[in-house]
This record gives C-alpha cells, sequence and structure tokens, in this order.
C-alpha cells in the first residue's frame, strides 16, 4: 500500500492534483447539506482546505502558490468580464449610493478597531496585521509591511498577525450574513429587486398630426430629440417597411419601438395612440401580415463586433429594419449609435427574401456561440495581472501601493466587458461557460488558501496572543458587517442579495460572494460586489498604510 500512501504524501505534480482535487470534491460535496436551513456551498471548500492542512496534507509550496494565484485571477477576471457589459450603467444609476455604503462599512471597521487599540493593549502595527487579516485584504498588509520595512521596523508580529485573523475573517462575513438572514430577512428581501432589463417599449400610433403629415421619418426624426424605431406602417390595408425616406401620410398606423420614458411625448408627436398592447410575451409577430415577416438573428460576425448600428445601414443595403437588440437579458433600442457586440440578437422587420440576406451577413453561426472564448480569457488575466503590479503612488506616501492580483484582473475584467467590443475584442463568453470558469477559480483559490492556512492555524492559535488575536479579529470582520449589514437592510433601498454583494465588496471576501451566490437567487450580489470592490480595496490599502505612518 505504499503507492497509494505516496500518492498523498510525496510531493509531484500527480501527488498535487490529487490532493487539491480531493479538497474540492470533498468541500463541494459536504456544501450542499444544509443545517438549518443554511448551506455553505462552495466555500466549505475552504474548511475541508483547513482541515486537510492540520492533518498534515500539503504540496509544493511553489505550485500551491502557483494554484491559489491561478486559482482567484481567473474568478476575479470572469466575474469582472461578466459583469462588465453592465457595470458603468449600474454605477451611473446607484453606484455611488452603494460605494458609500462599502465605505461606511470600511469606516466603522477601522474606527473599531482602532478603538480596541487602548482597551486590549495591542500595538498600532499588530492591529493593522489583525485588521488586515479580519478583512482579508493582503494588498493592505503588503502595504503596510512595505511601509514599516521603509523605517527599518520588524514586520513578522504583524505578518503573523494577518495569518492567524485571516481564516475567521473569510468565515466572519459568511457568519454575518447567515445571523442577518435568519433574524432579520422577511420573505421580501430574499427576492431580488426587479430590474427593467426592457429598454424598449412597443407601441402603436396613427398619424393625425399635421406637422408631420408629408413629412419624411429622416425629417420627423431630426424635429425631435425622441429616441424610436417604426419598424411597419400600415396603409390602406398595405404593409409598408418604412426607409428614412419614407413619407408619413394621414391615418397611417405606426408600429413604433421606442422607451418607456418617450411613450407619451410620442403620441403627441404622431397625434393617436391606439390601445392594442404590442408588449405582451405571446403575440405572433409573424402572423400579424403575410408580407412582412419578423425574424431574431444573432450576430456572430466577428467584423462587425463593435461596429455602430447606423454605420452597417442595413436599411439602404437590404431595405430591412432593426426594431430592438437583445444582449444578455437586456432589451434595446435598436438606434443607430448602440454598438453590435458579437452574440447580440438581433430583431430585423422585412421581407423574407431580404431577411435571408441580412441573416447571411450577420453571421447568425448560433453553434460558435457555444464555445468560449478562451484566449482572449487567458490573454485578459496576462493584462490584469501586470496592471496589479503597477506601482500607484500617492500625494505623501513614500511607498507606492499597487492593486495586486485580486484588484488587477477584476478592474481589466469589467474594463474589458464594457469597453471591449469598442476595440473590436469578442468578448462574448455562454453564462454556463462563464459559471463555471468562475466556480471553478474560486474553488482552485479556496482549496490551496484553507491548505495553506490550516497547517500552522491551530499551533498558532494556542500561542499567548494568537487566541487573543483570533478573536479581536473575529470581532473586527463581524461587528461592522453586522452593523451595516441591518441598517441598509432597514432602509428598504436593496434586496438581501444587494447587500451581500456591498458586504462581501467591502470586506474584499470572494468565499463570501460565492456563498451568496449559492444560497440567493439572480445576480444582484455579483453585481453590487464588482461595484464596490475596486474602491474598497484601494480605500483599505490607503488606510493601512496611514495608519502605519500615524504609528511612527
Amino acid at each position: 500500500m505504499d503507492w497509494l500512501q505516496g500518492l498523498f504524501t510525496i510531493h509531484s505534480s500527480v501527488q498535487t492534483v490529487v490532493v487539491v482535487a480531493l479538497i474540492i470534491a470533498t468541500g463541494l460535496a459536504l456544501g450542499k447539506f444544509k443545517v438549518g436551513g443554511i448551506s455553505l456551498g462552495v466555500a466549505f471548500v475552504f474548511f475541508i482546505g483547513i482541515l486537510a492542512g492540520h492533518l498534515h496534507l500539503s504540496v509544493d509550496n511553489t505550485v500551491l502558490d502557483f494554484i491559489e494565484t491561478f486559482g482567484l485571477a481567473m474568478f476575479v477576471y470572469c466575474l469582472g468580464l461578466h459583469v462588465g457589459p453592465n457595470f458603468f450603467g449600474s454605477l451611473r444609476e446607484e453606484g455611488v449610493a452603494l460605494n458609500l455604503w462599502s465605505l461606511a462599512i470600511i469606516v466603522v471597521g477601522t474606527v473599531f478597531s482602532v478603538c480596541l487599540i487602548p482597551l486590549t493593549h495591542i500595538s498600532l502595527p499588530n492591529m493593522v496585521g489583525i485588521l488586515c487579516g479580519a478583512t482579508t485584504n493582503t494588498p493592505a498588509l503588503g502595504a503596510a509591511t512595505q511601509a514599516l520595512a521603509h523605517h527599518g521596523l520588524p514586520t513578522g508580529s504583524v505578518a503573523l498577525a494577518t495569518a492567524v485573523t485571516y481564516p475567521l475573517g473569510v468565515v466572519g462575513v459568511i457568519v454575518a450574513m447567515v445571523i442577518i438572514r435568519k433574524l432579520f430577512v422577511k420573505p421580501t428581501d430574499l427576492k431580488p429587486r426587479t430590474t427593467n432589463d426592457d429598454h424598449t417599449y412597443i407601441a402603436e400610433f396613427t398619424v393625425v398630426n399635421p406637422a408631420v403629415n408629408g413629412k419624411t421619418i429622416m425629417q420627423v426624426a431630426q424635429m425631435t430629440h425622441l429616441h424610436f424605431v417604426i419598424s411597419r406602417i400600415w396603409r390602406n390595408n398595405q404593409v409598408i417597411v418604412p426607409m428614412a425616406t419614407t413619407e408619413l401620410h394621414k391615418n397611417d398606423s405606426l408600429l413604433v419601438i421606442t422607451t418607456p420614458d418617450d411613450e407619451l411625448t410620442l403620441e403627441m408627436l404622431f397625434g393617436k395612440r391606439e390601445t392594442r398592447n404590442w408588449n405582451r410575451e405571446s403575440i405572433d409577430w409573424n402572423a400579424i401580415d403575410s408580407t412582412v415577416e419578423s425574424r431574431v438573428i444573432v450576430m456572430t460576425n466577428t467584423h462587425l463586433n463593435g461596429k455602430r448600428l447606423g454605420h452597417i445601414n442595413l436599411r439602404k443595403a437590404y431595405g430591412v429594419n432593426v426594431s430592438r437588440v437583445i444582449r444578455g437579458d437586456v432589451k434595446l433600442l435598436a438606434e443607430d449609435s448602440l454598438r453590435l457586440q458579437y452574440g447580440d440578437r438581433v430583431t430585423v422587420v422585412g421581407k423574407h427574401e431580404n431577411l435571408d440576406e441580412v441573416e447571411a451577413f450577420l453571421g447568425n453561426a448560433v453553434k460558435t456561440l457555444e464555445e468560449p472564448n478562451l484566449g482572449n480569457i487567458f490573454f485578459g488575466i496576462v493584462l490584469g495581472m501586470a496592471v496589479g503590479t503597477i506601482p500607484i503612488s500617492l500625494p505623501g506616501m513614500e511607498q507606492p501601493i499597487r492593486l495586486g492580483i485580486a484588484g488587477g484582473p477584476i478592474l481589466m475584467g469589467i474594463l474589458v466587458g464594457a469597453i471591449g467590443p469598442r476595440l473590436r475584442l469578442v468578448t462574448y463568453t455562454t453564462r454556463s461557460a462563464s459559471l463555471m470558469l468562475r466556480k471553478l477559480g474560486l474553488s482552485l483559490y479556496l482549496a490551496c488558501l484553507g491548505l495553506d492556512a490550516g497547517k500552522d492555524f491551530f499551533s498558532t492559535v494556542v500561542r499567548p496572543e494568537g487566541l487573543l488575536w483570533v478573536g479581536i479579529g473575529f470581532l473586527i470582520t463581524v461587528i461592522p458587517v453586522l452593523i451595516m449589514g441591518i441598517i441598509a437592510l432597514k432602509t428598504h433601498k436593496y434586496d438581501f442579495g444587494t447587500i451581500c454583494g456591498i458586504l462581501c465588496g467591502s470586506m474584499a471576501n470572494p468565499m463570501a460572494l460565492g456563498y451568496a451566490n449559492d444560497t440567493l437567487r439572480g445576480d444582484s450580489a455579483n453585481i453590487s460586489y464588482t461595484t464596490v470592490y475596486p474602491i474598497g480595496m484601494f480605500a483599505r490599502v490607503i488606510i493601512a498604510q496611514l495608519l502605519i505612518m500615524f504609528a511612527l
């Protein structure tokens, strides 16, 4: 049986795969069990890793560091890539408010930890180490140790304080979210807030306004700032596919795609709004008339990626109208300024033979969407890691700060997801592939993190100062999250998923985010996490250096 023992104890590439895979498989299996209605999901991998480390299972340190770094980078980059297309929109809408909540958590935690110094007689540098571990922020620890080393001061105790408090710092956010959910969350709070993913509204108007009678659609569009697309015109029992040069006549019936905000004003423009509801999901658009067909075509022509809809001029080239563009779960009005992205589902209205030509032009190669663009993903990770190592000098600070292996990739993922199509980059990834890459990366990271922490965790805790540090760190993790989480919940502005994302992002805790995703519906936790994470992480790095400078 020596071969079996060697499979787990003798360091090799095979042994590394076996140990890490076993930790992940066991953790994911046990994470499905519910206790009191609560299951930890992927977060349980971390606990199995700690147990494996305590049982003296180990892998080569260099390989362990590689897997941990690669897993975290993959997780945060793919997360940023997933939410990137809607990130700046959410930032404009409520991103400021979300970041203010995150900064409030950071301030409360910092003030609380400083107030504990005279009560516990822990030195300020060591308290900074505890704060870094309690908030699972290794870039902040790096900034603090660099500041100490620059002045010739020892850094060992600060790093040890972080190492001891880090495991319960990871767990503490989950504990706080479980407490809030059990004691304060109502069933309505668990339902994701309904967001209007449909940015379009379909209405039927009859032309009775003399001001538009006899004018072309282009002339009418130039008369107003309103956003609309006329997809069909019914005139004397005939159907017309309108072009920019088509004249509007009195009593024409227009099928107009617009935005919810502009619908009432368009009624004043054209003169009369018909009462028929065109926004039902059950409408068979091809049964409305026999001469005009409506078809949803998937844009898979890479040469069109990032091009504005008006620049490809489908109306003039093919005699068709584009009414809407569906991107993910979001329906967008097909304005000329809209940039097409690989994977967009384009709703085109026109005659059958013209639609066939448009289909060939746009691509409609649906099977190609099933293949994730792994090359672009890995290249994005490279860029993210490079960005994370860039030294950033701030006024008043002698040592530069860095975004690190978590901050760089998530920032790059957001940027690539948001502006990649403008640079002609194919950033489309299927929802299932994105979810799998994120969960794989997080599982690898948690398994290695737990395995590394487990070997010294229990021995460090029994040291005279170890247990005190662990307890203080746990309080610094839980108390601010509980206070601000409950206050945010009582304002009734956000659903519980959004609040969980704020809590996880402010504490730089991807494991807690994994728990939230496993136990809550919707994508609100991911969106709020990525909205607050960059600024929150940056703020903690600055605070750590400021506290050290204050202690000198």
